[in-house]
């Protein structure tokens, strides 16, 4: 068996667009044009780029208090904040080294994910179970319960392991990039990545899980016919 639906399905409605709309607003948008118009009015690049952060800031914080409760997605976007404030604290106070810390954060997510294939479940397994099941008690438990089939736990590695390298190749890319570009493009260019490569990485794990989906009732539903004919015979 692999991965398998733990929950009724969530629909796309009016919330969900409006959250997806105010994050990357506060991720994509809002940093880019605060950027342009602080270096505009004289500001040095490390100055725009600190200002330009606090919108990232500024989202998650909605999300509390939307949603008025902390999973294990929201602790770990905690976490890299602080990860990302102490990147910024080191170290001379210069444009590129600003840019070079969001390679920093990036790449230490794909480490994290490829350390946890050494854990007993890797990390992929516990954002999966907040973006595949409802948040209820039996939709977790069911989730949690889906590990003993060894189809799930290839799935869960195979998928920890894909964002694990795709975040580690995203993070050099970023670091040969943010000294190759000018300043103001390599704004641009993060904005792009920070959406680009997960969206990607996204895409590529609903294809996946759908396909092991397929294999997994294609492999059920031939041991149902082999019980038949052997009760039969």
């Amino acid at each position: 068996m692999t991965v398998a639906s733990s929950a009724p399905s969530r629909r796309f409605g009016p919330g969900a667009m409006l959250s997806w709309a105010v994050s990357i607003g506060c991720n994509v948008v809002l940093p880019f044009v605060t950027y342009n118009q602080l270096t505009g009015a004289g500001w040095s690049d490390f100055s725009a780029l600190v200002a330009s952060g606090v919108w990232p800031v500024v989202d998650m914080v909605i999300y509390l208090i939307w949603h008025r409760r902390v999973d294990e997605f929201a602790v770990m976007t905690m976490i890299f904040l602080v990860l990302t404030l102490a990147v910024t604290g080191v170290g001379p106070h210069s444009a590129r080294l600003l840019l070079v810390k969001d390679s920093l954060i990036t790449g230490l997510f794909g480490v994290v994910c490829l350390i946890s294939l050494a854990t007993p479940r890797p990390l992929m397994f516990y954002l999966g179970r907040k973006f595949g099941t409802d948040g209820s008690a039996n939709g977790v438990a069911h989730w949690n319960g889906l590990w003993q089939y060894e189809g799930f736990r290839r799935t869960m590695t195979r998928i920890t392991m894909t964002w694990g390298l795709g975040y580690v190749l995203e993070a050099i890319a970023r670091v040969g990039l943010s000294y190759a570009l000018p300043t103001g493009t390599m704004v641009a260019v993060n904005s792009v990545l920070a959406y680009g490569v997960p969206a990607l990485l996204i895409a590529w794990t609903i294809t996946y899980s759908k396909r092991a989906r397929a294999k997994g009732r294609g492999a059920q539903a031939a041991a149902a016919g082999q019980a038949a004919a052997a009760a039969v015979n």
